[in-house]
Order: C-alpha cells, then structure tokens, then sequence
C-alpha cells in the first residue's frame, strides 16, 4: 500500500510540473485550427461569388453570440462569422437569405481584422463575381489566445498577394 501512495505521488508530482509546458502547444493548436477557419471561409466564399455571380458577404457574428466575448470592437471576429448570399445587396445579414457557412473560432482565440481599402467596413467583407474581396489587403487578419493578445508567440498573420494568394506568417507581421 505503501508503495502505491509513493508511485502517485510521484506521478501527481510529475503532472503538476508537466502541465503548465502544455499550454504554449495547445495555443498554437487552436491558433492553427481558427487560421484554417479563416483561410475556408475566404475560399469558399471566393468560389461561390464566382459560381453565383458575386453578391456574396462574410460577416463577422455579433460579440455575445453562443455567450462568446471575444468580439467587443468591430474589427474583432473572435466570435466567428458567417457566409452568406446578400440577396438584397445591402452588405448585411437580413433574416431569409442563404447562409452558406456559419464558422466559430475555438474558445479563447481571437481574431481581429486588420482594416483594407479605406471604406470598407472592419466587420464585412464583400466578395464580387470575379472573386475579388473588398475589405481584404496584403496584411489582412490577425489570429492569437484572446488573453495574450497579438504580441503572443503563438499569433499568426493572414497575408493576401494582389492576385488573392493566401500566406500565413507567424507573428503578426507579414
């Protein structure tokens, strides 16, 4: 018996110091998992504005969506977003028109979109039919753990070449 106490507490004592060198690769996990959300999103919703002729919007959610609060500013996406065919042409969700794809970013991640053409809006980005986007420049999102923020080690850059190239860069340069 007393060797099992003496085994567990060794194998506590070895958790315990193992757990904290855990946390920088699960933040990079889920950093990578929010940046292939990202880079889907923009794909598929280039596809679709070119199969359907343009009139195809990513907007970010609201902050509070799914009890989600990494989203407070407009430039934050933390709390996913949502592709969809704006019928209407007004560059807005309205309740009735086809959502194509809803995204959530994993817990704990944030995403903020760093500002493209002068105009555009920080929480919509317009995709016409040859599949160009408005709101997207060479520096265009900035994924990370929500309470680090961007200067996180694990933080990772999306950067668009003029012909549409998506390239990720680590940091939050590009």
């Amino acid at each position: 018996m007393v060797e099992i106490l003496v085994t567990l507490s060794i194998v506590a004592l070895l958790t315990t110091l193992a757990v904290p060198s855990f946390k920088p690769l699960l933040d990079r996990w889920r950093v990578r998992q929010a940046e292939g959300a990202v880079t889907d999103v923009i794909r598929l919703g280039r596809t679709e504005a070119i199969k359907r002729g343009g009139n195809v919007v990513i907007q970010k959610m609201d902050n509070t969506t799914d009890n989600c609060v990494t989203a407070p500013r407009t430039i934050d996406w933390g709390c996913g977003w949502r592709l969809f065919v704006d019928s209407d042409g007004n560059g807005r969700y309205t309740q009735g028109e086809e959502v194509l794809l809803n995204a959530r970013v994993p817990a704990g991640m944030g995403v903020t979109h760093v500002l493209g053409a002068a105009g555009s809006d920080a929480d919509t980005i317009a995709i016409n039919r040859w599949g160009n986007m408005d709101g997207i420049n060479a520096k265009s999102f900035i994924v990370y753990p929500y309470a680090e923020g961007t200067d996180s080690k694990a933080a990772r850059t999306l950067c668009v070449s003029a012909g549409g190239r998506i390239n990720w860069k680590a940091g939050a340069t590009c």
